[in-house]
């Protein structure tokens, strides 16, 4: 009973500051709460697809391959996989956690799924496409060109600050949990 309370306990205290807001104005936690439903649509809406292609990844590309384009010995074409899988990607930003735990359990390797991470937060097609038509190609390139360092950058500073036995542990959960 302890370990389901643990395993809920942010969702029970997001639950109870529900209450406490009702409490004390209605009408912001009736906001809160039309914002929370629309939040959960968009996500059912969104993740049952992604677990289906996940399912397809899982069966039909086989491990070896993976290790071949994305694992340890992959180099600067793991590295350009990862970013243009990153940057092609649709669907929000929570969507990434499955792929890169899908990649993860299939030999990907870890820099290469944080390269993915920042490509799919900053680097998507759509959104340069918009910022192109919008902003301009000379802001579009210059974003894109401070994003692309920047997330190598990012990616070498989280890379290193973990040490070899965590990032084996975070490939266990992610294997265990696929």
């Amino acid at each position: 009973m302890l370990k389901q309370l643990k395993k809920y306990g942010l969702f029970i205290l997001a639950l109870i500051g529900l209450g406490i807001m009702a409490a004390i104005n209605l009408e912001m936690a009736g906001k809160a709460t039309k914002t929370i439903l629309s939040s959960l649509k968009e996500m059912l809406v969104i993740l049952p697809p992604v677990f289906v292609l996940l399912g397809l990844l899982d069966v039909h590309v086989p491990r070896e391959t993976m290790v071949k384009y994305m694992g340890e010995g992959s180099g600067l074409k793991g590295i350009i996989l990862a970013f243009l899988v990153g940057s092609a990607a649709a669907g929000p930003l929570y969507v990434v956690f499955p792929v890169a735990g899908a990649f993860m359990k299939k030999g990907a390797k870890f820099s290469n799924i944080l390269v993915m991470i920042g490509a799919w937060s900053t680097t998507k097609i759509p959104m340069l496409m918009f910022e192109f038509s919008s902003l301009g190609p000379k802001f579009m390139l210059t974003r894109l060109a401070m994003n692309i360092p920047i997330i190598l950058i990012m990616t070498l500073i989280i890379n290193s600050v973990f040490s070899k036995k965590e990032k084996e542990e975070i490939a266990e959960r992610a294997s265990s949990q696929a």
